[in-house]
């Protein structure tokens, strides 16, 4: 079983630049996610959920504050040090799959690990693994052009545990995706993080997608708050 990554933030703060004045998108988020845990994101559009992710993931370096992941402190690194920091600790899972559409399923969850200088034969049979795990081992060689919805989330998740993260970030992962087939989505999600131990942070706007989560936090005026307790959990 994969070890958990615990996530550490205090004080972070993210801003974008505009022809008027900085727009201040995370001010002075503090929260902490244990190792293994299982937590949903949720926050009205524009909150800085996704950018708060983006920074998790090591997509964005932070501009301020502090945040450690699996003992990896993420400020000041550069920018190999953040791609080694993709590739070994994180696996992501988007709204909009991220697949090649003229790959096959095979080949999209290959392609992760070419980074990591695995061999082509294992590449090849870690895919199918994985491929199977998900429900998809009669799908192995269909581009994922030709696949369902439900079907392409499955092979993004796949391709997101390609290389054992020991966190998986998923952004919107049903938000495409019919509610038959959402529920199929989180179920697996959910069954991979219990039997792998990885640590698991969802990023929704479905109330019905959060209250799945053993923990909720949500995004307001760019801090973090747990709904349910007094004046919120900083």
């Amino acid at each position: 079983m994969a070890a958990g990554a615990a996530i550490e933030i205090f004080s972070l703060h993210h801003e974008y630049a505009t022809a008027a004045d900085p727009v201040v998108v995370l001010d002075d988020v503090t929260c902490s996610i244990p190792e293994g845990g299982y937590v949903a994101l949720s926050g009205a559009s524009g909150a800085g959920k996704s950018t708060l992710l983006s920074v998790i993931g090591g997509l964005e370096p932070p501009q301020g504050g502090e945040i450690t992941v699996a003992s990896t402190d993420l400020h000041g690194l550069g920018r190999n040090a953040l791609a080694r920091y993709r590739r070994d600790t994180v696996g992501f899972v988007f709204q909009h799959f991220g697949l090649l559409d003229t790959l096959t399923a095979r080949e999209n969850v290959e392609l992760a690990m070419t980074l990591s200088r695995v061999p082509r034969g294992q590449r090849r049979e870690r895919a199918d693994e994985l491929l199977a795990e998900v429900g998809l081992a009669h799908r192995l060689d269909q581009r994922a052009q030709h696949l369902s919805g439900g079907e392409r989330q499955r092979v993004a998740i796949a391709r997101s545990l390609a290389n054992q993260p020991a966190l998986v970030l998923a952004d919107e992962p049903t938000g495409n995706l019919d509610e038959g087939s959402a529920e199929a989505v989180m179920a697996l999600l959910e069954r991979i993080r219990d039997e792998r131990g990885c640590t698991l942070l969802v990023v929704t706007h479905s109330s019905v997608v959060a209250a799945r989560a053993e923990r909720r936090l949500r995004l307001f005026d760019g801090r973090v708050t747990e709904p349910g307790l007094a004046g919120g959990r900083r």
